[in-house]
């Protein structure tokens, strides 16, 4: 089922996002998570693809195996840096022959062990949006296709209205939703939201949500992504930043407050960061499903 359709029918949309394990007990661990998580019945799954395709076979192993034997719908990352135009449509036919019909078109990070030849392909795609007019020339309708977005900026991008402007640019292309970086501020969506509406920017936007259990391991992902995390949080998490047991009843806390807020204000979807982990993310579902129905 192509995501963009599903939608556009329910009243809400719950997600999950997974990562392609290493070994084959990271495997088994995660298809454990994805059972224990399969009860909410999420409206997709998506799987990562790691920078300049480093995980290109593992990431298409486990979309296959969730697509070929659970009944998830599932969502397929493709970046296309380090990728010429051919191995792109290569990864694509091969989800298409199996019948996967969903794709998260990205840049993808920039390797920093690789020339500049190898990161931008004569041939290839060296933007999203160039990813997604390539993907419906090659494919047409087939796949459903989302893209990201920044409520804080991309960390590349010189300001939010520059990042909006290439954000348009994706969805001109042919994109139908997006999912948001991870942010612990709702201003920062709601603001955005207004932003992409005087753009004319009217496809669904789901927020993504990074329950925080971890509080050293967020913080580097914040970093990287230039995601803010409020100073009242900062400082509550700091005081118990030994105590992990502590740090994350903070953190399912916090992100089921603010997952509330979203619902209030009339979001129709939540995006979930699972790091391969069911319990924060079935907690926090558990806090908020009356806010569902």
């Amino acid at each position: 089922m192509k995501i963009g359709d599903l939608l556009k029918k329910i009243k809400h949309s719950i997600s999950f996002e997974f990562f392609p394990p290493k070994t084959k007990e990271g495997e088994e661990a995660l298809f454990q998570t994805i059972k224990e998580l399969e009860y909410i019945k999420p409206t997709f799954v998506s799987i990562t693809y790691g920078a300049g395709g480093s995980t290109r076979e593992r990431t298409i192993k486990v979309v296959k195996k969730i697509h070929l034997e659970t009944n998830l719908t599932v969502m397929a990352h493709q970046t296309c840096i380090g990728h010429t135009r051919k191995e792109i449509i290569d990864i694509l036919q091969e989800y298409k022959n199996i019948g996967v019909q969903n794709i998260l078109a990205l840049r993808g990070d920039i390797p920093q062990d690789k020339e500049e030849k190898q990161i931008f392909p004569p041939d290839g795609c060296k933007y999203a949006n160039e990813l997604v007019k390539l993907i419906r020339e090659e494919f047409g309708d087939w796949f459903s296709i989302g893209v990201a977005a920044y409520p804080e900026g991309h960390p590349e991008s010189p300001n939010i209205e520059r990042d909006i402007l290439n954000f348009k640019k994706k969805v001109e292309a042919g994109a139908e939703f997006a999912i948001t970086q991870m942010f612990f501020d709702n201003r920062f969506f709601y603001d955005f939201l207004e932003k992409v509406e005087k753009e004319n920017i009217h496809i669904p936007i789901i927020p993504g949500i990074m329950p925080i259990t971890n509080f050293k391991q967020i913080k580097k992902f914040a970093s990287m992504c230039g995601a803010t995390i409020p100073e009242e949080l900062v400082r509550k998490l700091e005081k118990y930043e030994n105590k992990p047991e502590e740090v994350e009843k903070i953190g399912i806390e916090y992100a089921t407050k603010q997952c509330e807020d979203l619902l209030k204000n009339g979001v129709k979807g939540l995006h979930f960061y699972t790091l391969n982990k069911s319990k924060a993310t079935i907690q926090i579902y558990e806090n908020i499903k009356h806010l569902l129905n």
